[in-house]
């Protein structure tokens, strides 16, 4: 065990924040922490981090481990650039580098009796110095970088030009150099792009240390943890497994504890008859026989019913008017700063369409909707509506919102036919009660920003809805009330979002905005996550080479019929040889994914076979078991198959790994 958390308790005044918080961590486990809004998480990590006390209980850390903490918000202004930056991380490894170069230079004035005892020295000082990792430091501060979404000309910037997001990634990239026993990340995704998250993935995944997260992005803590502890009504609870497997127990977990609430219930209710009956009899006997029950009624511990702990936001999106058919058009737009963002791309939207714009970091996902929008213009190309498109704009900086007016006046001044007791409804919606209202746009959080947006998107009757990173700052309660909303939704959709969870549930079509063009996939993120390579290889003859390599590669590629063939400007020169490698491409592209299908179900009949070897393990623990010779004999043989079964399974997954790495 390398963290224990006993009985944490932690008020502000008089509001609990946690309450009695107990959980442990081991080496190398990878752990969540989630819990709606408010829940106290980010409380939770700063008294784990000695930031705040706690009122009661005590964080224990193994000796000698050290901790790295990354907190949601970084507000760092310095003339370093970013690279030197992150470069300070490593100054003790500096130290000792600048030690070595000039033991190196003594050695020429060291005399021939003392040269052998020096040259001793010198080599434990040089072997620690590399076992340290003196010799990769700062190729791999290169590649933390560079993971992290910065390219090398990024390197010389300034801290103080850099935006709050930016910060946070330098942030990351220090506190991953720096290699603790622990790292404990407060959501760490939220100003990466999609490419920067698949690479911090696989990071924490290789990492020889224990993780503790707090995220909202349920792709990443599926793929990434090993345990989540829910923050809930004050307490924690332990789940094992990654998010998915969580939210499975959960929802098991609250129908068991429902059935039971409305099994009690109906007994309650039956008892209650038979005494009200008995009663009405009016004779001693059954009056005393009423008693009994009422006695044996009051000693019933009473099973509270489950509530659900939603956010209770509310969100009702209905468009007042119904658009034409074609509801956006774009032709050859192209847009420039200090370089080019894209070139000549083509794309169309019907009603009804619920399409995700995505790409990495600085592309031009943005400036895309700020073009269709009026925002910013255009170098070139035309921008069409069709008939009786109205647009709503959910601008993820929240550009629309006045920091110096109330809640209240924001609404109200957007809609001035509205009656006060309905704006205050509406606020209500999207939790904001009583004197809330009456708060300024600059003193609410980014994620109460982005409510308030939200409910003006709502009271607009939009039927086309354009949305720029509409999760960011939600937690995943509200995430699932949006999609929800987005889905039911019967006007049309375009968004820009890194959340691949969110994307899943809610996009019928994904533009991939990736070397200056258009790539369109006609389905959700896993059929884009299919379709990828593919498409990529069709498109820009690779699905990997940089983007200097794909100069010549214009236009767009179009994916309309979900067989992978690629439609529009033609880009691959034909010819037998081509032909003949393409196919192949294909079949070992196939091979793959079908021997990771059977790496995946081994895993997940892996994770199977030793929950239920754990359930043997309790059930030998039950005094009844122990007593009977005969269960514990019978146990234990299934407890045998199980382990034999369990054995087989480790090496077929061996083996299985072993094909996938090579």
């Amino acid at each position: 065990m390398i963290l224990a958390c006993q009985n944490i308790s932690k008020s502000f005044g008089t509001d609990t924040i946690i309450q009695n918080v107990s959980f442990h961590v081991e080496d190398n486990e990878k752990t969540a922490i989630v819990g709606i809004n408010g829940a106290g998480k980010s409380t939770l990590l700063k008294i784990i981090v000695g930031e705040l006390a706690p009122d009661s209980g005590e964080v224990t850390v193994a000796k000698g481990k050290t901790i790295g903490y990354l907190a949601q918000y970084q507000d760092k202004d310095s003339n370093e650039t970013i690279y030197n930056e992150v470069l300070h991380a490593c100054d003790a490894l500096i130290e000792k580098e600048e030690k070595l170069r000039k033991m190196e230079e003594d050695m020429q004035h060291v005399s021939a009796d003392e040269l052998e005892k020096y040259m001793e020295q010198y080599n434990r000082f040089s072997h620690a110095f590399e076992l340290e990792g003196g010799l990769t430091f700062r190729s791999e501060i290169n590649g933390v970088l560079k993971g992290l979404g910065f390219s090398e000309n990024d390197f010389g910037k300034k801290m103080s030009e850099l935006s709050g997001g930016q910060k946070t990634r330098v942030a990351l990239g220090r506190l991953l150099v720096t290699k603790p026993d622990i790292i404990m990340l407060d959501e760490p995704t939220n100003h990466l792009d999609m490419a920067s998250i698949a690479w911090l993935e696989n990071y924490l995944l290789n990492y020889k240390g224990a993780v503790i997260i707090v995220a909202h992005d349920r792709y990443f803590l599926d793929r990434i943890v090993t345990k989540v502890v829910e923050i809930s009504r004050h307490t924690a609870t332990v789940f094992p497994g990654n998010y998915t497997a969580y939210a499975r127990q959960k929802e098991i977990q609250r129908e068991s504890l429902l059935r039971q609430y409305y099994n009690q219930q109906r007994e309650i209710k039956h008892q209650e008859e038979v005494i009200s009956k008995l009663k009405s009899f009016n004779r001693e006997k059954s009056i005393k026989r009423a008693e009994s029950r009422e006695k044996a009624l009051d000693k019933i511990e009473r099973i509270e019913k489950p509530i659900d702990e939603k956010t209770d936001m509310h969100i009702t999106l209905e468009p007042e008017i119904t658009s034409g058919n074609d509801v956006l058009s774009v032709k050859g737009l192209s847009k420039s700063y200090e370089h080019k963002l894209f070139s000549n791309i083509d794309f169309q939207i019907k009603r009804g369409e619920k399409v995700a714009l995505i790409g990495n970091n600085g592309t031009g996902k943005t400036t895309i909707l700020k073009i269709i929008n009026g925002i910013v213009d255009a170098d070139a190309g035309e921008i069409k509506l069709g008939s009786n498109v109205e647009i709503g704009y959910y601008d993820q900086e929240h550009q629309n919102l006045d920091p110096d007016k109330t809640l209240f006046d924001e609404i109200a001044d957007a809609y001035p036919n509205l009656k006060a007791t309905k704006i205050r409804n509406v606020l209500a919606a999207f939790l904001f009660t009583d004197d809330d209202v009456f708060k300024r746009i600059r003193d609410i959080s980014g994620g109460e920003r982005g409510r308030v947006s939200l409910a003006k998107l709502m009271l607009s009757n939009a039927n086309f809805l354009i949305l720029d990173e509409p999760t960011n700052h939600l937690d995943i309660m509200s995430k699932e009330i949006l999609e929800s909303a987005i889905n039911s939704y019967t006007g049309t959709v375009l968004y820009v979002s890194h959340d691949r969870y969110f994307i899943n549930k809610t996009a019928s079509r994904i533009l991939d905005l990736k070397n200056e063009t258009i790539l369109n996939y006609i389905g959700n993120y896993d059929y884009y996550l299919e379709k990828k390579e593919v498409q990529e290889l069709a498109a820009f003859g690779t699905a990997t080479q940089d983007r200097a390599d794909n100069s010549a590669a214009k236009g767009n590629v179009i994916v309309s019929d979900g067989t992978g063939e690629k439609n529009g400007t033609e880009q691959i020169s034909g010819g037998g040889k081509q032909k003949l490698s393409w196919e192949e491409m294909k079949k070992q592209q196939a091979a793959k994914r079908k021997l990771e299908n059977e790496l995946k179900r081994t895993e997940d009949e892996i994770a199977k076979r030793e929950a239920k070897i754990e359930a043997l393990n309790d059930e030998l623990s039950k005094p009844e078991v122990a007593s009977n010779s005969y269960e514990l004999n019978k146990i234990h043989e299934e407890q045998m198959q199980e382990e034999a079964a369990l054995e087989e399974l480790y090496a077929k997954w061996e083996e299985l790994s072993l094909q996938k790495d090579c």
